[in-house]
């Protein structure tokens, strides 16, 4: 009788958890189709997406594939970079069947994180991307006998060596031969040459490139660049007055990813194998820019033999992905002198013929966060970082009141510089920038990547949540107020929210912002970060482009606000100029990725781009008004500080 009671006891307890599991799950396709378009199927396929077990996660592709290969034979595994998910697809749908039930709510352990595995089943499908224009990319063009002959080579022992023009920089070091390229005027001095030519080791490879058509002419520039992991280089676009056409550049060392960006806003990310030739000439020369995020890893293709074949896999959407740990990377980049004036084609296409609209559906909001917030932070996340790094007092002074032991959820987090204020509490950020993000786990932090809307933290799980210089991105009136109701729905009974806005109102009691101030201070050249105390803070050098797609560009009128100072002409959106008080309420403000002349971290460029960021900034008593829409929270007090309306809300206790 009694094992009979303890079988259907446990009976009973197994259904809870299935039903547990089966609500989570749900859950997880919800998130899954809200923010990324992903639908589930309700019928079995072949195909699952795997909510959790995605790169974002921090779990590696072996990781993941060894737990789903003991459930059946895999087609495929497709692990979209930065996501909290991935894709496989089986053999048979009796094997996806196992492994939906078998891997469903349970625990895969991932060095010293944990995660809990959700599956559901999807269509699958997979996407390639085309290179740039005039991009080339010869896998295996030298030896591995020329590579260790061309590395040795390269003597890095000499610390001041005026033959090859050797610099310690802050993000690599780097040697010239034949000419030196001269960071502080980006350009040669062509009457200047250097003591020493081009190694000889690099005359059969460069005959080799004559000879298959890369180059019609011999180089005689060659710029040496070693990374060490977790180095990179900012986008740029190589100098075209000081060098000819064709640029070529070998890869020795660790693979690395390199990142082309087109004006429009599209990225196309190129694994750089070690040995590998990279040819730039047309538009990848002068229209796209290039760089390397710094970072300790990266997403790579799996070398899985089973696979098919792809000509150039989509970094960027699905792929047979895998993190691949960076090594010591060194560059050989050769370049052709230009003694005539530049004839060449120009760095930057004409202005569009509008600027993007404000949105009129969700869709459209959507895409305008993702192409002037999202994808301008992620590119611009180490340079951004680099002035955000003193915490602004009165959050301090609001983190420092928190008991020991509290909860602390930082909705917005990006380089974690508030996650380390208080040590007594327990602290987690979480930032919609996979980038921003990578920084607060190099800086210690607990991070992950999360959207506002849809913070995957329990209900009712903080003691204290902050949303600083975040609410502002969101280009509508519904979802600002969604990014706060998230916040709410975060907080235990009593628990506080402090919540930061850009202010319309950059002087406020005959006293201007430090944002207004630093104006003078910009403009004589002082290029070192300063301490930001309102929310943005540097100054445009030149005229700003605005680079915007085409879905962006409506002609429907954005819904009224508080005041008339709000409503931009036709809708579009103006560009702000820096440092001037604000005209309107939805703009766009630029960031220029590099300030001042000396362009350390970049191998060879003339063009730094210019990143614009979708801002609302907020009117006085708009941030109340706000907060006031969502039920069982109070206002406890609201204020203005150096630019920015701020206000602590308090969630109602229960009675």
């Amino acid at each position: 009788m009694d094992s009979y009671v303890e079988n259907n006891v446990n009976a009973v307890r197994r259904s809870k958890e299935e039903k547990k599991v089966l609500k989570k799950q749900i859950k997880a396709s919800h998130t899954l189709l809200k923010h990324e378009g992903i639908s589930t199927a309700a019928q079995p396929t072949k195909s699952l997406v795997v909510a959790n077990g995605g790169l974002g996660n921090g779990i590696s592709r072996e990781e993941l594939s060894a737990a789903l290969k003991d459930m059946g034979e895999v087609e495929s595994l497709v692990m979209p970079p930065h996501k909290p998910y991935a894709f496989v697809t089986y053999r048979s749908e009796e094997s996806a069947r196992t492994a939906q039930v078998k891997l469903n709510g349970q625990t895969l352990q991932c060095g010293e994180n944990s995660v809990t595995l959700y599956l559901s089943y999807v269509e699958s499908e997979e996407a390639s991307v085309p290179l740039p224009e005039g991009l080339i990319l010869v896998e295996d063009f030298v030896s591995p006998e020329e590579e260790a002959a061309l590395l040795t080579a390269i003597d890095w022992s000499s610390t001041n060596d005026d033959i090859t023009a050797q610099k310690a920089l802050k993000h690599r070091r780097v040697k010239h031969y034949g000419f030196e390229f001269r960071y502080d005027n980006n350009n040669v001095d062509k009457d200047k040459p250097l003591p020493a030519g081009l190694p000889e080791q690099c005359l059969p490879l460069l005959d080799r490139c004559i000879r298959n058509g890369h180059i019609s002419i011999m180089p005689d520039q060659l710029t040496v660049n070693q990374y060490e992991s977790g180095q990179g280089i900012p986008p740029h676009v190589d100098t075209h007055s000081a060098f000819e056409d064709t640029i070529l550049s070998l890869s020795l060392g660790a693979k690395i990813v390199m990142e082309f960006r087109h004006p429009d806003g599209g990225v196309v990310a190129v694994v750089l194998p070690g040995r590998s030739l990279l040819v730039m000439k047309g538009e990848s020369r002068y229209l796209w820019t290039h760089g390397i995020t710094p970072r300790k890893f990266d997403m790579v293709p799996a070398c899985d033999p089973q696979s098919p074949a792809h000509a150039r896999p989509d970094l960027g959407t699905h792929s047979n992905l895998t993190l691949s740990k960076r090594g010591t990377r060194t560059s050989f980049t050769f370049r052709k002198i230009r003694h005539d004036p530049c004839r060449c084609a120009p760095s930057a296409p004409s202005l569009p013929p509008s600027p993007p609209t404000l949105p009129c559906c969700r869709a459209d909001a959507a895409r305008l966060e993702e192409e002037y917030v999202h994808r301008v932070y992620d590119a611009i996340a180490p340079h951004f970082s680099s002035t955000r790094h003193s915490p602004w007092p009165r959050v301090c002074h609001f983190l420092t009141l928190l008991p020991p032991g509290s909860a602390l959820a930082d909705v917005g987090c990006g380089n974690g510089k508030y996650l380390g204020v208080n040590p007594d509490v327990i602290a987690v950020g979480c930032d919609r920038s996979s980038a921003l993000v990578q920084i607060c786990a190099e800086r210690g932090f607990h991070a992950f990547v999360s959207d506002a809307l849809s913070v995957p933290l329990r209900t009712e799980s903080c003691d204290a949540c902050i949303s600083i210089a975040v609410i502002h991105h969101f280009s509508t009136q519904e979802r600002r107020l969604a990014a706060v109701r998230e916040l709410v729905r975060l907080l235990k009974p009593g628990g506080r929210a402090l919540i930061y806005v850009w202010a319309f109102e950059q002087e406020y009691n005959k006293q201007k912002s430090k944002y207004l101030k630093d104006t003078n201070k910009e403009n004589h050249n002082n290029h070192s970060p300063t301490k930001n105390t309102s929310e943005d803070s540097q100054e445009p050098r030149g005229k700003s482009s605005i680079h915007v797609s085409s879905h962006l560009e409506d002609s429907c009128r954005p819904d009224g606000s508080m005041s008339d100072v709000s409503k931009v002409s036709d809708g579009k959106l103006s560009v702000h100029t820096n440092r001037t008080a604000f005209n309107t309420q939805d703009l766009l403000v630029p960031w220029h990725l590099k300030e001042g002349k000396k362009r350390e971290d970049e191998e060879s460029g003339d063009s730094a781009p210019v990143f614009h960021r979708y801002y609302h900034v907020f009117q006085q008593g708009e941030l109340e008004q706000l907060c006031g829409q969502v039920a069982g929270v109070t206002v406890q007090s609201s204020y203005h500080d150096q630019g920015n309306w701020c206000i602590i809300l308090e969630k109602d206790r229960l009675e």
